[in-house]
């Protein structure tokens, strides 16, 4: 199995990534810190992916009870913390704490992945065989919506709780996304597959929002979803092809102008992962060469002539 993932804030110089990502053996999560709201989201994003439990939470008793016995270890530190910025910032994470969403996937036997959600990062997995994605309950236009929290010191909702599993076998990949990036994917999957979700499409569309443009946009495209995918995946592996491609769909217009996290299982054979890897590799190069100088076309042409 394959395993990697990666975090990146917004494009603006200095910007602190209130989202954080973990992908290891067996076990792939998101969270997205809320900095809306309270203080040290970036911090409370991270603690909690730091803090999950080895075993899938599968409801939202287990939820509760875990995140009441991680919060005061988290709360005591940044309450020091945020002494050290007077007593204005104290006192807001007094009242507030931190917020963020958490999504998490953990895969039990080989042959399930035992996912959860809470707030508007999500859960997918896809199958390169029969080219069906499923993914944790979403509907496109509940981006919209304001997400639910868990806050570092502040009640949970067992409304915002979901939970399921998908079955495995051998053919997927299966990949956790915040929202912002999570939009991209499920928006991608539908309209390729629109006659399916033509319902759907549309009343995200009649929202009339943001991510109703972002709709708009794609439907001028034809693009292959797997293509779009497996391009995604393989910028996945490496930081700055991630940060090329995050930046390169949010200048056309495709994508929300957020942090964006992408964690990675990559359970297929070794075999089918390298032919999947060999033709991403194939279109990255083709679609730079236009923009490159002779010389580095050359020289690229020489080093990757087996996928040429």
């Amino acid at each position: 199995m394959k395993y990697y993932s990666q975090s990146i804030s917004k494009r603006e110089s200095r910007v602190i990534n209130e989202d954080a990502a973990l992908a290891k053996k067996g076990i792939a999560a998101v969270s997205d810190g809320a900095g809306g709201g309270g203080v040290f989201a970036e911090l409370w994003s991270k603690y909690l992916l730091s803090k999950l439990p080895v075993s899938a939470l599968q409801d939202f008793q287990q939820l509760d009870a875990w995140v009441d016995g991680i919060w005061e270890p988290y709360y005591k530190d940044c309450e020091e913390k945020a002494k050290q910025q007077g007593a204005l910032f104290l006192n807001k994470f007094y009242d507030e704490g931190s917020f963020a969403t958490l999504a998490a996937v953990w895969l039990q036997d080989g042959k399930t992945a035992e996912w959860m959600t809470y707030g508007d990062s999500v859960v997918f997995c896809y199958n390169f065989h029969n080219h069906e994605l499923k993914y944790s309950n979403i509907r496109l236009s509940s981006f919209d919506d304001a997400p639910y929290l868990i806050g570092s010191n502040a009640a949970l909702k067992a409304e915002g709780f979901h939970a399921g599993q998908f079955q495995l076998t051998g053919e997927e990949v299966i990949f956790v996304a915040t929202d912002a990036l999570s939009h991209y994917i499920l928006m991608r999957y539908e309209l390729w597959h629109r006659e399916r979700y033509e319902d759907e499409i549309d009343e995200a569309i009649a929202t009339r929002t943001k991510n109703s443009n972002y709709i708009k946009v794609a439907e001028e495209e034809t693009k292959d979803f797997e293509k779009c995918l497996t391009r995604l995946l393989y910028a996945a592996r490496e930081q700055k092809s991630f940060i090329r491609l995050m930046s390169s769909l949010e200048e056309s217009g495709l994508l929300a102008h957020d942090d964006y996290s992408l964690a990675v299982l990559d359970c297929r054979q070794a075999k089918k992962r390298e032919k999947t890897h060999s033709h991403a590799e194939h279109h990255a190069l083709v679609g730079r060469k236009k923009h490159q100088p002779v010389k580095l076309k050359m020289l690229q042409k020489k080093k990757y002539k087996k996928w040429i």
